[in-house]
C-alpha cells in the first residue's frame, strides 16, 4: 500500500512540522479486537529523538481483554501465568496523517509484532494483510468501501452514561432518510466530521439522513481494502471525538433501540494488479466474480461471528428490517445478504450482514477468505433470488452470538484460511462476551418480572 493522496504526511513532512512547533503530539495507534483505536500519545520531540529510532511497546493484554478492558481467561497469547509481557508497535508510515480536529496532532497506525519481530497473528490488521497477500499472489488487489451508520444525540457522552444510555434526545425527532431539512438541523456536526476527515486524507463522498431518529451516514470513496479498514477505524474514533466537541454523543452500536439498527454494508471487488477489471465486462459477470460471490455465500454462516461480533449485533437480524436474514444473493436486491450492484469497472458485491459495531479488518478478511475459497474450488453460483428474501426458503444466518460462535469454531474453511490460533482467539472472545451476558440481569428482565411474576 502507498500513501493514497497528498493530504497524508510523509515522515520528512512530520519532522518539519515538529521542528516548526506546528505538531507537538504524535499518536501511535493500532486497532484492537473490538475494532477500536488504541495506543499512545507521544510528545513530538520525544517521538523524533527517541521513539522514531527505538520504537514503543504496549502490554500484550491489549489483544486479550473484554470491551471494559478487563483481563479475562482463555487467551493463549496473554495471561497472568505468562506475565503479561509486551508487544511492539510498528508504524506503517503510509498511514501517517494529521488529525485536524485535534490541535497540533498527527497519527500513524501500527502493526503489532512480538519482541522477536514476528507478527502477532491475532492482530486484526495482520489478519487482513495475510488475506491480501493471497490476493496479491494471484496478481490482483482488493478494493473496498464501508457504509457506516450512527445515531447522534443532543446529550454528551457523560450525560448518556449518567442516564444509563436511556431516554436520550436524538438530534432528529423523525425519520430523516434523504431529508435535506432533517440533515440541515445536524449540519454543523456532519460538516465538521466531513471536512476534518477530508483534511485527514479520506475521500469523503457526502452525508445523508437515515431511518432511525437521529440516524445518519457519512460515505467515503472506495479504496484498497487495507486503506479502507484503516480509514474506517480512524473515522469511527474521530466522529465520536468531534461529536463530543459539539456537546453531543453518537453510537455505532448495531441496535440501539427497537427501531432501525446501524448497519455497515461492505462493498468489495477484485481488480488485476494493473487495474484491469476482472469481475466482468459490461453487464456480463466473469466466472471469477461468480466463484467469488459463491464462496462468500458458502462461508457466510462460518464467518458470521466476524460480521456480527457482539450480543447486540444479532438484534438487527429481523424480517423487513433492511438487515438480512437469508443467505442469498440478488441483483440490486436489498432483502438479500449479498447484493450485486454496478457493472463493468463499478461491478461489486455488497455484504449487508455487518452492523455498525463490526471490526472492518476482520469482516474484510472473512469476505476475502470466503471469496478465495470460492475461486480456488470453482464453486458454482446459485441462481439469484428474485423477490423478497425474507419470505424465501433460503438458509438463515445464525441469529445468536452462541450459534455464530459454534459455526466459526467448527469451520474447516475458517481454520484453513485464518489459522487455528486466530480462530481459537476469536472463539474465546465470543465465550467471554457470552459469559458476561449470561451473568447480567437486563432491564427487560426487571420490567418483565419485578412485580408481575
Amino acid at each position: 500500500m502507498s500513501t493514497p493522496n497528498d493530504r497524508y504526511l510523509t515522515l520528512d513532512a512530520l519532522r518539519a512540522l515538529i521542528e516548526a512547533d506546528e505538531v507537538d503530539t504524535v499518536v501511535l495507534a493500532f486497532t484492537d479486537m473490538q475494532g477500536r483505536l488504541q495506543g499512545k500519545r507521544l510528545h513530538g520531540r520525544y517521538f523524533l529523538d527517541v521513539a522514531l529510532e527505538s520504537g514503543t511497546e504496549g502490554c500484550n493484554y491489549l489483544l486479550a481483554v473484554d470491551v471494559d478492558m478487563n483481563t479475562v481467561a482463555g487467551y493463549t497469547i496473554s495471561s497472568w501465568e505468562k506475565g503479561y509481557g509486551d508487544m511492539e508497535f510498528v508504524p506503517d508510515w503510509d498511514t501517517l496523517r494529521l488529525l485536524p480536529h485535534l490541535p497540533a496532532t498527527a497519527l500513524v497506525q501500527c502493526d503489532l509484532v512480538w519482541l522477536d519481530h514476528a507478527p502477532v497473528p491475532q492482530s486484526p490488521r495482520t489478519i487482513l494483510k495475510n488475506q491480501l497477500e493471497k490476493v496479491a499472489a494471484m496478481d490482483m488487489v482488493a478494493l473496498a468501501g464501508t457504509e457506516l451508520e450512527f445515531i447522534a444525540f443532543n446529550n454528551t457522552f457523560e450525560e448518556a452514561h449518567d442516564k444509563r444510555w436511556r431516554d436520550l434526545t436524538p438530534v432528529n425527532q423523525y425519520n430523516v432518510d434523504y431529508s435535506l431539512i432533517g440533515t440541515s438541523r445536524v449540519e454543523p456536526l456532519l460538516r465538521d466530521i466531513r471536512n476534518h476527515m477530508y483534511a485527514a486524507g479520506m475521500d469523503v463522498e457526502g452525508a445523508k439522513g437515515e431511518c432511525n431518529f437521529g440516524q445518519h451516514e457519512i460515505g467515503f470513496l472506495y479504496a484498497e481494502a487495507l486503506a479502507t479498514a484503516d480509514n474506517h477505524a480512524v473515522y469511527k474514533t474521530a466522529a465520536k471525538e468531534i461529536a463530543a466537541q459539539h456537546g453531543k454523543s453518537l453510537t455505532f452500536m448495531a441496535k440501539y433501540d427497537e427501531r432501525e439498527g446501524n448497519s455497515c454494508h461492505i462493498h468489495l471487488s477484485l481488480r488485476g494488479a494493473d487495474g484491469t477489471v476482472v469481475f466482468g465486462e459490461g453487464h456480463e459477470r466473469s466466472a471469477l466474480y461468480d466463484h467469488f460471490v459463491a464462496g462468500v455465500l458458502a462461508t457466510m454462516q462460518d464467518f458470521t461471528l466476524l460480521y456480527a461480533p457482539n450480543i447486540n449485533s444479532y438484534k438487527r437480524f429481523a424480517s423487513a428490517s433492511f438487515a438480512p436474514t437469508a443467505v442469498a444473493w440478488g441483483t440490486d436486491n436489498r432483502t438479500c445478504a449479498v447484493r450485486l450492484v454496478g457493472h463493468g469497472p463499478s461491478g461489486r458485491m455488497e455484504n449487508r450482514l455487518p452492523g455498525g459495531d463490526v471490526n472492518p479488518y476482520l469482516a474484510l478478511a472473512a469476505m476475502i477468505a470466503g471469496g478465495l475459497h470460492g475461486i480456488e474450488n470453482e464453486l458454482e453460483l446459485e441462481d439469484e433470488l428474485v423477490g423478497n428474501a425474507y419470505d424465501s426458503d433460503k438458509p438463515h444466518v445464525p441469529h445468536t452470538l452462541r450459534a455464530a460462535r459454534e459455526a466459526f469454531a467448527a469451520s474447516e474453511v475458517a481454520r484453513a484460511a485464518l489459522g487455528d490460533d486466530v480462530v481459537d482467539h476469536y472463539v474465546n472472545m465470543a465465550d467471554v462476551e457470552l459469559a458476561a451476558f449470561d451473568a447480567a440481569v437486563t432491564d427487560w428482565e426487571l420490567a418483565r418480572t419485578f412485580e408481575r411474576m
